[in-house]
């Protein structure tokens, strides 16, 4: 037991030297561009600003939300629907639930993360933040508005086409990554043995 807590302390140092090392290589390139370009100073400044009041705004009732599904929605459900024997059934429910929101993507990841750790597939949430994206209801009306039938339900279909396509990939590149992972550190203790 004690194992298990020394690697999962383990592993939350490394996130959050890798969250603070990103942190430092974004800053340490932010403020070298405003060496470089000192006049976009006040338009940096400035968007930077308000996107963080934008945030402020949104992030409170998003941290609600993602608490109340913490609460309503059990892992089994979101196995069921979203797991790794959901099917066809949990790709079209990944698109519907990605197209339905409107907002920023940010907040779709808390979302995502949340999902993941109640057993949703990694090809379904990878659907679901690309839908959330480029697939949104009211955009689908103006496209159908302004640039007729024929041109939005082209779009549409391609979309869900290539997205299904990138999240299976994705899912399968994860998976072929951790099992040739997880063979490499097999293979050195039991070689060991």
């Amino acid at each position: 037991m004690k194992t298990e807590e020394r690697e999962r302390e383990k592993q939350t140092n490394k996130a959050m030297i890798r969250d603070y090392l990103l942190l430092g290589v974004t800053l340490t390139f932010a403020a070298t561009v405003l060496l470089i370009f000192p006049d976009r100073l006040d338009i940096v400044t400035t968007t930077s600003w308000d996107y963080f009041l934008e945030m402020m705004m949104i992030l409170p009732a998003v941290m609600v939300v993602m608490g109340l599904f913490a609460v309503w929605v059990s892992k089994e459900t979101i196995v069921k629907y979203l797991g790794e024997s959901s099917g066809i059934k949990g790709i079209f429910l990944a698109i519907l639930v990605g197209a339905l929101p409107t907002g920023p993507l940010y907040v779709a990841f808390p979302m995502a993360s949340s999902l993941l750790k109640k057993g949703a597939r990694i090809s379904n949430i990878v659907i679901f933040l690309s839908a959330w994206a480029c697939i949104k209801l009211p955009q689908e009306l103006v496209e159908l508005q302004f640039l007729g039938l024929k041109f939005m339900l082209s779009r549409l279909v391609l979309t869900i086409l290539f997205v299904t396509l990138m999240g299976v990939s994705i899912e399968w590149m994860i998976k072929w990554s951790d099992k040739k992972t997880s063979n490499s550190t097999g293979g050195e203790n039991g070689a060991g043995i």
